[in-house]
């Protein structure tokens, strides 16, 4: 039995990484961003992915050197060193995933997690789903790998799933031509059966646009024109604005 029904999702928006002003010193994936969408009442999405030593911690980019000013990935650092480093020159810090949800358990609307890819991705597939099992809010997981998504299909069906997808040219240099047509219109949809699409803003290739029409909701990432975008998915994430929490406040 499903935990939600995927409607649950529909006609949302969601803060990107928490309600983050880096202008006024609350940057994307802290605390003070997620206590900011919580406040709102927006719909959250953000990222996780381990330390070094296993520990579940929100953060978006692979390496530390945009955020951290560090040079290397998340995974090579224990808890403890990821946390002494600032995030964007602030006094915060890099959250615990259990942190964040107990501050998103205070009014925040529905939780979008993606799980970054990894060498470790059955580590992190596990203890996400265990950590979100102590979550009283409304939830859903995602991620760009269609393996990751594919192992909540078989270990955790109860649980909203989402492929997250772009436009061919704009996966990594190192991913073949093959692959990225493949990613880019969501064929791995054929094993993973995700409930949602969330989509780069823009055009969508003709599959995922018929996805939507036999059911799969499709969700924005990242719009700065929420009412626009709006009008042409389900859902929206977005960041630099300020929506309503929902479409039947526009």
């Amino acid at each position: 039995m499903r935990m939600f029904d995927p409607s649950s999702f529909k006609g949302v928006f969601y803060a990107h990484r928490g309600l983050y002003d880096n202008q006024r010193g609350i940057p994307e994936n802290s605390l003070p961003a997620f206590r900011a969408a919580a406040e709102k009442g927006y719909g959250v999405e953000l990222d996780v992915q381990l330390s070094s030593d296993g520990a579940v911690v929100v953060f978006h980019d692979d390496t530390l050197d945009r955020v951290c000013g560090v040079h290397g990935n998340v995974v090579d650092f224990s808890l403890e060193e990821l946390q002494r480093m600032k995030l964007l020159d602030t006094e915060e810090a890099m959250p615990l995933f259990t942190d964040v949800l107990d501050v998103l358990s205070r009014g925040a609307g529905p939780l979008i997690v993606e799980l970054k890819a990894g060498k470790r991705n059955d580590e992190l597939c596990e203890k996400t789903r265990e950590l979100l099992r102590t979550y009283p809010g409304v939830y859903c997981v995602e991620s760009f790998d269609p393996n990751i998504v594919t192992w909540f299909k078989k270990n955790a069906p109860e649980i909203i799933r989402g492929q997250l997808a772009m436009p061919a040219e704009n996966y990594a240099a190192g991913v073949n031509t093959l692959l990225r047509r493949l990613l880019a219109g969501c064929w791995f949809s054929v094993l993973n059966r995700p409930d949602f699409i969330a989509y780069q803003v823009g055009p969508r290739p003709a599959r995922v646009l018929r996805m939507r029409e036999n059911g799969v909701l499709l969700i924005a990432w990242t719009s700065r024109d929420y009412a626009g975008d709006a009008k042409e998915n389900d859902g929206v994430i977005f960041e630099a604005c300020t929506p309503p929490l929902k479409y039947g406040q526009l």
